[in-house]
């Protein structure tokens, strides 16, 4: 029961979102047509079952005008049951479409919002495949709530509705237990809540393993998914080191998880169909059963008992709803909590970005940059560099050298308040637009002109501007192909990416520009021209470098060198630039 309210209360948890979101009115006006179609089903469904008796009965008194007029108003049924049942799947999908676009673009800004999605990234396996959760997760959410809803809103209903009838007509049946005799007032209806229970105890006995196999096979696919695409985006670097049986190796691997998974839910689920099997066969015949006594009897005649069977199985179809769902529900489940988890650490991330003790980068009205006793720790606490303090005016340069992984590149990540972990305060200047240019340029997907626009749209410059901007940094013969949409990443070599992204830098003109060996796949001369660009066509821009190269001295004002400490933190020593001899 504790598990029971825990579920109801995840459940809630997602779906509440949507149903007093602004979109709420539309959604609850497509639900009540739903629910109404859905009730008009078992209406029909109980004129049904009086038709059964009305029907047999002209059997067998060989009534062929009553015959007749049973099949003519049998026909109307079925047909209105066809137009409410095709309409109910057509409107449900159509709520179904709505939700899962709402809630969505709701985990979407849950997701790119405050950097969560780099915060669960440092994080590393606390949450994994966070796409998948989003394009797979929420559809599947969706769809299995509103049919699995609806199908128990259903049982209910229909259980209300054919437990008078079944009552009506099962009569009451009298068992000798030695001199007395006990009567039972509609014993079919016992019957059925007695065969319904049974089955729905051994089904979950038999079928609850299968949720944490569900989990599972979500994970291990979206796994195998994962690295599959990676490769396909490092496909020359695995090219280049002939990785490819290594590769292999590990794509067959993820793909045994898979598949080992696959033959646990099998098997488990092969259990659960002979169960759920077996217990929709003896249904069949069961009512027919238990009928049989009165029938012979004479109690009643052959349309009562078609009539009795034909509510049997409705009510007991209602009452054995967990069993017929059951697979589904555990899949369900599943999908649940993978999507709960994920809502957590969503939130999770957003607490320790904001929680004390972590970084404070703050706006300012002041027009430099300032740091104040900044100290920066990496994620599992261990101080990496302490007692940073600096001001940075518009229009100066300063080049961050230092040994790899001293903090250099942390110390950016800070500033673009993607790093939380450390001390101290960092004051940005509220005028001046930033941009930051990391070491491997994103390019997202798309034509040439969105590319270079990257993150502005692809309308924000002209055409005429973009092609110059190619020109001035080197590619030119990219100048015409603005309307090509290739998977660039692959198409452009490091240093064409990285030429690229200076192309951005002349584009969006920033007055505060902040590159992380933005360079380093650039051959010298090509690394001075770059740079030239920079001091000749945004003299009044602030430049902080990331690098190692002496030459880039030349194109600084300051060199702030990282010292790393021998047990502890590194610090920084500010020095001015010098020109190598």
């Amino acid at each position: 029961m504790k598990n029971a309210k825990g579920f109801v209360r995840d459940i809630w948890r997602l779906a509440k979102p949507y149903w007093v979101s602004e979109e709420r009115w539309p959604g609850l006006g497509l639900l009540a047509v739903i629910v109404a179609m859905s009730l008009s089903l078992v209406f029909i469904n109980v004129l049904l079952n009086k038709w059964n008796n009305a029907f047999y009965e002209t059997l067998q008194n060989r009534d062929l005008d009553g015959f007749y007029r049973q099949l003519g108003y049998f026909s109307i049924l079925a047909a209105s049951y066809i137009v409410v049942a095709v309409y109910q799947l057509y409107l449900r999908q159509m709520l179904q479409i709505r939700w899962r676009r709402w809630l969505t673009d709701r985990f979407l800004d849950r997701w790119l919002g405050d950097r969560a999605y780099y915060a669960l990234a440092l994080r590393g396996a606390d949450t994994d495949n966070p796409d998948q959760r989003i394009a797979d997760d929420i559809g599947i959410f969706v769809g299995q709530s509103l049919t699995l809803t609806l199908g128990l809103l259903e049982a209910v209903v229909t259980l209300v509705s054919f437990f008078g009838i079944l009552w009506g007509l099962s009569g009451t049946l009298e068992i000798p237990v030695g001199s007395m005799v006990w009567t039972v007032p509609g014993y079919m209806v016992w019957v059925a809540v007695a065969y319904a229970g049974l089955g729905s105890w051994l089904t979950k006995k038999v079928g609850r393993p299968l949720i944490r196999l569900n989990y599972n096979q979500q994970r291990y696919e979206a796994d195998f998914r994962f690295n599959l695409v990676r490769f396909r985006e490092n496909a020359e670097g695995v090219a280049l080191y002939r990785g490819e049986a290594d590769e292999a190796r590990g794509f067959k691997e993820r793909f045994a998880h898979v598949v080992e998974n696959w033959w646990a839910i099998m098997r488990r689920r092969k259990r659960l169909m002979w169960l759920t099997t077996g217990y929709g066969q003896v249904a069949v015949v069961f009512p027919f059963l238990a009928a049989a006594p009165r029938y012979f009897a004479g109690a009643i005649q052959l349309g009562d008992l078609m009539q009795t069977s034909s509510a049997f199985n409705q009510l007991q179809g209602a009452l054995s709803w967990f069993v017929d769902a059951y697979t589904e529900l555990a899949s369900w489940k599943a999908t649940v909590d993978r999507l709960t988890t994920f809502a957590l650490a969503l939130d999770q991330a957003g607490e320790e970005g904001a929680g004390p003790g972590t970084l404070t980068v703050a706006v300012s009205e002041q027009e430099s940059l300032r740091l104040s006793a900044l100290a920066l720790d990496l994620p599992g606490g261990r101080p990496l560099v302490e007692d940073l303090s600096l001001t940075l005016s518009p229009g100066q340069s300063l080049l961050l050298t230092g040994p790899s992984g001293s903090g250099k590149s942390t110390l950016l990540r800070a500033l673009a308040g993607l790093w939380p972990h450390g001390r101290g305060r960092a004051e940005l200047p509220a005028s001046g637009r930033m941009l930051f240019l990391p070491q491997k340029p994103y390019l997202p997907m798309g034509d040439l002109r969105s590319v270079v626009s990257y993150p502005a749209s692809s309308g924000g410059f002209s055409d005429a501007d973009i092609q110059e901007a190619l020109t001035a940094c080197g590619l030119g013969r990219l100048a015409g192909l603005l309307d090509d949409s290739r998977y660039w990443a692959q198409q452009l070599s490091p240093g064409e990416q990285q030429r690229l992204a200076f192309a951005r830098i002349l584009l969006h003109k920033p007055d505060w520009l902040f590159l992380d060996e933005a360079t380093s796949a650039v051959d010298e001369a090509g690394e001075r021209e770059l740079y030239g660009l920079l001091r000749s066509r945004l003299p009044k821009t602030a430049v902080i470098s990331v690098g190692h190269r002496q030459a880039l001295a030349a194109f600084h004002d300051r060199r702030l060198t990282l010292v790393p400490g021998q047990d502890g933190p590194g610090r920084f020593q500010d020095q001015p630039a010098t020109v190598p001899g």
